[in-house]
């Protein structure tokens, strides 16, 4: 019973610490990870920084080039009266700025694009909110600090750029407004993540 239990208990770090089998170059490695995240600017005077949560698979192309695959969920607040909430599914493909893949450290930079979903709610009526979808695309730059050959703790700054409508929030004698504005306008997200990935396997 004892040995079982030391077996449970170090299970988890033999696992993370098993090198992965490569069939030939780095290519085909598929990896999972959660990751967190803050907006720190939305676009609006009035919005507070934005928290979320979300979690992406990253398939590897070349020795320099991987892609990753995500959603995320953020909330953030306007004003104390609203509540904006964003939802993105998109992808990134990643350059490396370093060849030896085996560094503690590894930084690249990414471009990629996305779908948002965005809803802007009232606090004090359910039934006063609006809704929109809009495209994006984002560039930033990562490192990726590899704690085992399988484990990595990654750091993203990217700025997200949507192309869509706009809707402003405004408050007046009292009662909040949703405004639409005509034709399509640029606003941007600046975020940050903070992600934990796990290499399961090489598929080719």
């Amino acid at each position: 019973m004892k040995n079982l239990l030391i077996l449970l208990v170090l299970s988890p770090t033999i696992l993370f610490s098993q090198e992965l089998q490569l069939k030939n170059s780095r290519s085909g490695i598929l990896s999972l990870g959660v990751r967190s995240t803050v907006s720190a600017f939305n676009g609006h005077e009035d919005e507070s920084p934005g928290f979320g949560i979300g979690g992406q698979f990253r398939l590897q192309f070349a020795d320099r080039v991987n892609s990753d695959w995500f959603v995320d969920y953020i909330t953030s607040d306007i004003s104390n009266v609203a509540s904006r909430t964003d939802y993105h599914i998109g992808w990134s493909v990643l350059y490396y700025l370093t060849k030896d893949p085996a560094t503690r450290l590894r930084p690249y930079l990414l471009a990629g694009h996305c779908f948002d979903y965005t809803i802007f709610q009232d606090h004090s009526n359910v039934f006063l909110r609006k809704e929109r979808f809009s495209s994006a695309v984002q560039v930033g730059g990562g490192v990726h600090f590899n704690l085992t050959p399988r484990l990595d703790l990654s750091f993203v700054t990217q700025y997200m750029l949507h192309l869509g409508n706009e809707i402003h929030t405004e408050v007046s004698n009292g009662h909040l407004e949703f405004q639409d504005e005509e034709g399509s306008s640029f606003e941007g997200h600046l975020l940050f993540h903070l992600s934990i990935n796990y290499k399961l396997a090489d598929l080719w």
